[in-house]
């Protein structure tokens, strides 16, 4: 197997919680470093050593000897180093959210596939083991027709806070940062909605405080979804059907969640076992890519570019129902 050379563009705090993640990846190779000073990715180099550290995202992308590279800038940055690499031939893992709007997201996609280079957002949820578990629970009938799914997603940012949560230029708010996760599994378990239905509360900088979603589908089912920046919330979520209920525990997006499925009005509760690697969880999403080069494609056949089309699509229905708008909507 040859290995897979990794370049990290944008050495921040979720980066380097990728390439704490990528040495658990056999056959993965972090060969290169890039952000806007060279002195941030000499810092970064400090902590995740790599051959080469580079003071320019231009020059990341064209090292020789990088074969993928993963972004993790802010989301209102996204679509411009995206197709910052995939015009230089660049294989790129985009971390969520893919992109501002459906627009860029297009944008970013048509690139990839008129230039055939692999392009995959990086949802990381959708990779971790018990996401996969709680697919199969469905798969298997366990819950009988899903009608509802409840989740929420909260926290108050603490100390120093991140200005890109408040930045409308780099696409701040709950909704994109946060509510993105919330979309996506209501996504994963009901499918596109035929009415959405949303309401939003702005920061002071005029982005999403908070942002509350409702679903609607035309077989009846119903998600309802609540992201917030303003409180600590239980940040657990819960998929109803006609047989049964799973609810995935606290942080119900990453890999400290724990699946517990009820049955019944009396709520019998079943602890569902998922077997886990040490680590965050980003290794999953990074070992699949790295199949995905292996054997030549240029898209993922679990998370889709049409997944990330609809993500999107749905994420810009909600603003345009809430009234949540960035100055990018415009161009």
């Amino acid at each position: 197997m040859v290995p897979i050379r990794w370049g990290i563009l944008g050495c921040g705090k979720i980066s380097r919680k990728f390439a704490s993640d990528l040495a658990l990846v056999e056959g993965a190779k972090l060969m290169a470093l890039g952000a806007r000073e060279l002195s941030t990715a000499q810092e970064f180099a400090r902590e995740f050593p790599a051959p080469h550290v580079h003071g320019s995202y231009e020059e990341l992308v064209l090292d020789p000897e990088v074969d993928v590279i993963y972004i993790g800038t802010p989301h209102g940055l996204h679509r411009e180093h995206t197709l910052l690499c995939l015009n230089h031939g660049k294989a790129v893992l985009c971390e969520k959210a893919f992109a501002i709007n459906l627009r860029e997201a297009k944008e970013m996609i048509d690139t990839a596939r008129t230039k055939k280079v692999f392009l995959m957002e990086a949802l990381w949820s959708k990779f971790l083991p018990q996401y996969q578990k709680v697919q199969e629970l469905i798969a298997a009938g366990e819950l009988g027709e899903i009608k509802n799914v409840l989740i929420d997603f909260g926290f108050i940012p603490q100390a120093p806070v991140p200005s890109r949560l408040y930045d409308p230029a780099l696409g701040g708010g709950s909704l994109l940062d946060i509510g993105v996760y919330n979309v996506f599994f209501a996504l994963s378990f009901l499918g596109r909605p035929d009415e959405i239905e949303a309401s939003m509360t702005p920061a002071t900088t005029g982005v999403d405080e908070q942002c509350a979603m409702l679903f609607k589908y035309k077989n009846g089912a119903m998600a309802q979804l609540f992201c917030s920046l303003s409180s600590n919330l239980g940040t657990e979520a819960d998929i109803g059907g006609t047989k049964n209920r799973i609810r995935l525990t606290s942080r119900f997006y990453a890999p400290s969640a724990r699946i517990e499925l009820y049955s019944g009005r009396e709520e019998t509760k079943q602890f569902i076992p998922v077997d886990k690697e040490p680590g965050s969880g980003y290794q999953y999403e990074a070992r699949h890519v790295g199949e995905c080069l292996q054997k030549g494609l240029i898209e993922s056949p679990v998370m889709t570019l049409d997944d990330s089309l609809l993500l999107m699509e749905t994420l810009d229905r909600i603003r345009a129902v809430a009234g949540i708008h960035y100055a990018v909507d415009n161009h």
